[in-house]
């Protein structure tokens, strides 16, 4: 038998009449860009956080990068998030000219450990970025706590958690701004890149807005007026569509980006957020079903922290023997995934920084025996009876 590790497939198959209808729709409707189904998803998927406003834009690490800049956070500036993470958090803060300051995880969630960050705390210190790794809530409680005795801000990592929930309420909601990815291997994801910004703010949101289509328009002279103090009459006159010819995209009030959510994008993702709960809770099923039949104790199985829902981007094991283990279920036809091999304060690229082996040494630890098995919503029994007959065969080799 052979087991992807993420089967975008088995999913497309279970929505294709849906997604093939939609995206027709966009191709015959002309509007590519911005336009009616992205004007929709954002209001959608505010609805669905609890959200005030949403930004669509072009992938998560351009939602990072800007919800940055919209807060103001420059180069120079001090951004404190966990090395145990994605490239993109860290270099969405180099990206701007801030530095990433890391500190280390907790061992049994992966999440940046509260306790160490009023160490890291400076006077260049603007933001706290904590992610939500693998779709599990960090404890944001301690770090909204943080934030607010120092006057910093809180920037929610929440690219891999979407629908995951921190005492009740859902990620995103929590902090001053919050980010998310709609890459295709995510629990909601598109036919290509996407992200979104959300926050209650409505400064940062009009920033937001401005940031991601140059500056300009109508969305840019209101940033303008808001950065400088001024009242400007607003020019809203629109004779055309964003696709062929928009009048006021050629009039531009900063220095942004060309970040959008294409319409095709967005149709996809009006689909797929309708079944984001049902997934999620399959996916919550498939961890249960792993914990509960996995006996091999020689592997630690993850954990979901006191108050969280956990919605399982990814089903994260500890093995000693790691190596050994991947290529015995690759040889099984299981599919698996490293992440991440190399933290992010031990790669090349942040060598300057000064960091070196045993800084972090959570981190390290877990860089070097954590791997994912398959887990996605469509995993059926017998695939899932099958991995781990797998897993525990693997006892005493």
């Amino acid at each position: 038998m052979e087991i992807s590790l993420i089967d975008l497939k088995a999913q497309y198959n279970t929505i294709s009449d849906q997604l093939n209808s939609v995206v027709l729709d966009v191709l015959a409707s002309t509007n590519y860009i911005m336009g009616e189904n992205v004007n929709k998803f954002e209001k959608e998927f505010s609805d669905y956080l609890g959200v005030k406003n949403a930004i669509s834009v072009g992938n998560g690490t351009d939602a990072l990068v800007i919800a940055m800049k919209a807060l103001g956070i420059k180069e120079g500036d001090e951004v404190i998030t966990t090395p145990f993470t994605f490239f993109s958090t860290a270099e969405s803060i180099s990206a701007i000219g801030a530095i990433p300051v890391f500190v280390d995880v907790n061992l049994d969630t992966f999440n940046i450990d509260v306790k160490k960050i009023e160490d890291k705390i400076t006077k260049n210190t603007k933001a706290i970025m904590p992610v939500h790794i693998f779709g599990q809530p960090a404890d944001m409680d301690e770090v909204l706590e943080i934030a607010k005795r120092y006057n910093l801000y809180v920037i929610e990592d929440a690219c891999q958690a979407i629908g995951a929930k921190y005492k009740g309420e859902k990620v995103g909601v929590l902090g001053d701004v919050a980010c998310f990815s709609f890459f295709p291997t995510k629990n909601l994801g598109c036919a290509g890149d996407g992200g979104m910004i959300v926050t209650n703010n409505d400064n940062i949101a009009t920033l937001a807005k401005a940031l991601r289509t140059h500056g300009s328009g109508e969305n840019g002279q209101k940033a303008y007026n808001l950065i400088n103090g001024t009242n400007e009459k607003l020019d809203v006159s629109n004779s055309g569509n964003d696709t062929v010819y928009n009048p006021l995209k050629y009039y531009n009030y900063l220095i942004g980006h060309n970040s959008r959510l294409d319409a095709m994008q967005a149709a996809i993702l009006r689909v797929k957020l309708k079944e984001i709960d049902k997934w999620n809770d399959k996916r919550r099923d498939n961890a249960r079903f792993y914990n509960e039949n996995i006996k091999n104790e020689s592997l630690v199985k993850p954990t979901e922290a006191e108050g969280r829902r956990h919605v399982y981007h990814m089903y994260i094991l500890q093995s000693d023997h790691r190596e050994v283990f991947l290529e015995y279920l690759k040889d099984k036809g299981i599919a698996t995934g490293v992440y991440y091999p190399v933290p992010l304060h031990l790669q090349k690229v942040y060598i300057e920084l000064g960091y070196k082996n045993g800084d972090f040494p959570n981190t390290e630890y877990l860089s070097k025996r954590t791997f994912a098995i398959p887990m996605y919503a469509e995993l059926t029994l017998e695939q899932k009876h099958y991995i781990v007959d797998a897993i525990n065969d693997f006892i005493g080799r």
